[in-house]
């Protein structure tokens, strides 16, 4: 059973729970999606008193910051406790491209040091990196009325054209992100 547990589930298993989480958040009229429990929290932060955007019932929204706390409780116990091996499987070419523009260690883990190691965030380019891209994050997701999340799971699933809109976006700016801007913000320097 832990064997099962470790490895990636298959499409077959995680497909139908996805649906059948977004069936019951269907026949109960919710919707899912991570950016609005950033608008929950600054409205119980009191950022009603800042902007009206913040002003509305976020009692309402409590079931959905258990959702946050899941993802937060779960990725804590999976990387701690169901993480056999942190190696990840890339092609040599990718490798080899990273390594070109300043990555050591390509493959050694989920996460590269050079972006998310305490060096590179404390670093003043990692702070700028970090906050450009949360300032980015943050307007794009109150611009497109929602997070990836909440669109690829929640607004195809109700069939909205302006979540399959949002969708080709992200991956549009995910390709963006990963042949044009990374490659230039690494081999920089």
């Amino acid at each position: 059973m832990l064997d099962f547990i470790l490895q990636p589930w298959p499409w077959y298993v995680a497909g139908p729970l996805i649906a059948f989480v977004m069936f019951l958040l269907l026949f109960t009229g919710k919707n899912f999606g991570m950016s609005s429990n950033l608008r929950t929290f600054c409205s119980i932060g009191g950022g009603g008193r800042f902007s009206n955007f913040f002003k509305f019932d976020w009692k309402s929204q409590t079931w959905n910051l258990m959702v946050v706390l899941g993802a937060i409780l779960g990725g804590f116990f999976a990387s701690e406790f169901l993480s056999a091996d942190q190696h990840v499987e890339i092609s040599a070419k990718t490798a080899k491209s990273l390594q070109e523009i300043g990555f050591t260690n390509p493959g050694e883990s989920f996460v590269p040091d050079e972006i998310y190691g305490w060096n590179a965030v404390s670093s003043f380019k990692g702070m700028m990196i970090l906050i450009i891209g949360g300032l980015l994050i943050g307007f794009g997701t109150r611009y497109a009325g929602g997070c990836t999340s909440g669109h690829a799971i929640s607004g195809l699933s109700n069939l909205q054209v302006p979540s399959l809109i949002a969708v080709i976006g992200f991956f549009m700016g995910g390709l963006i992100m990963t042949f044009f801007i990374i490659p230039n913000l690494f081999s920089a320097g």
